[in-house]
């Protein structure tokens, strides 16, 4: 990894190594799709990943054509079962912290105790570890060329590199099912792929746990040590993303509860209602409705059409701040439409949306996504 980029990541604290029942858990509801393919872990030390380790020890029963795995040239963290296989020469290759990659096209029964496991992952991989000639970072022309080979694409990336991670694979058309935070959802560079499903959510979201470098610092919440003093965080906003076709993304969602104004108040600068909770979607109404964020975990595209972000859509009331004049006002056409005492947390709320209660703007509610029911 560039002095540049493993900088960023201590001072973004986003490195965070996935444990194996969260990937099996999530990767159980996609098996089908990975007969006869190129798998691609670009973001995994062959040594310390647990996506290396899933899909080095299933490669015949998932029925993979081939694994490909690139480390970064400096490694933080080291703790893998397969380090305890390792020989003196493949110890030598990491203490030397350069990258390296390994490509697997089979895995056999090496020992002839009659199973394929972590000794025969080992005793392959020592002989198919290569030097990358770069760093290793995802970037580099040479894993590139690498993602380029692969059909699919499955890794935890680096958070706060996590909308250049997604373009990238967009760039290059590639299948992929990773791990990133819910805030991702709002990025610019993400949420219009979901608006046209091209991308979606994955069967997981909430809390996960996480294995993270010695260096992080001890903080109040969400964060342990073990017995063997292994840093631990989790984190409740985690959530898998991906464009491959899963059952979960064609689930009607039941609908059971009727509109009325009272429950489903307008907003007063935009055409649409407020739903504060995904479980009281009405059944029954046909306009443009704003729904917590979370609603894209139930999100099926041929139940719902997504209209847009509640922030960044255009609405019907244009919110102006004129600090001198201390005054905010809502206009309309170039008309005052409704004006107040100038605040900070007024001019905050800028172009947010705005529940209206008499006629007049009332609370903001958290962002909103747009909706509406598919007839």
């Amino acid at each position: 990894m560039s002095n540049s980029l493993l900088n960023a990541k201590k001072a973004k604290n986003d490195e965070f190594y996935t444990q194996l029942p969260d990937i099996e858990n999530e990767l159980k509801h996609y098996k089908e799709h990975f007969k006869n393919k190129v798998v691609f872990c670009n973001c995994d030390d062959p040594f310390e990943s647990n996506f290396f380790k899933y899909f080095a020890m299933n490669f015949n029963a998932l029925g993979l054509k081939k694994l490909i795995a690139t480390s970064y040239a400096s490694s933080p963290i080291v703790g893998s079962e397969l380090n305890n296989y390792i020989d003196s020469d493949t110890e030598l290759l990491i203490q030397n912290k350069k990258a390296y990659k390994v490509i697997m096209s089979e895995l056999k029964d090496t020992n002839g105790d009659g199973r394929e496991d972590l000794f025969d992952v080992q005793e392959l991989i020592k002989h198919r570890i290569r030097y990358l000639k770069g760093d290793g970072d995802f970037r580099s022309d040479e894993s590139i060329e690498l993602l380029k080979q692969a059909d699919i694409v499955v890794t935890n990336p680096p958070f706060s590199l996590f909308r250049e991670y997604v373009s990238l694979l967009m760039a290059h058309k590639k299948k992929f099912v990773i791990i990133g935070s819910q805030n991702a959802i709002a990025y610019k560079e993400i949420f219009p792929l979901i608006k046209n499903n091209q991308l979606w959510l994955g069967w997981k979201a909430g809390d996960m746990a996480f294995k993270v470098p010695h260096y992080y610092p001890p903080r109040d919440t969400r964060y342990w040590e073990d017995k063997k003093g292994q840093k631990w965080r989790s984190l409740g906003n985690i959530c898998w993303f991906t464009n491959l076709d899963i059952a979960k993304h064609h689930e009607k969602l039941e609908l059971y509860k009727k509109y009325n104004s009272e429950d489903y108040p307008k907003y007063f600068n935009y055409d649409g209602i407020d739903v504060d909770k995904v479980d009281s979607i009405p059944e029954d109404y046909d306009g443009v409705m704003g729904v917590p964020i979370t609603f894209l975990d139930k999100f099926n595209p041929d139940q719902f059409e997504i209209i847009g972000m509640g922030s960044d859509v255009p609405k019907t009331l244009e919110h102006v701040a004129y600090k001198k004049e201390n005054k905010i006002v809502y206009e309309k056409d170039g008309e005052i439409y409704w004006q107040t005492e100038y605040s900070v947390q007024e001019r905050k709320l800028g172009n947010s949306l705005r529940i209206e209660k008499k006629g007049l703007p009332d609370k903001a509610p958290f962002n909103r996504i747009l909706i509406r029911r598919r007839k």
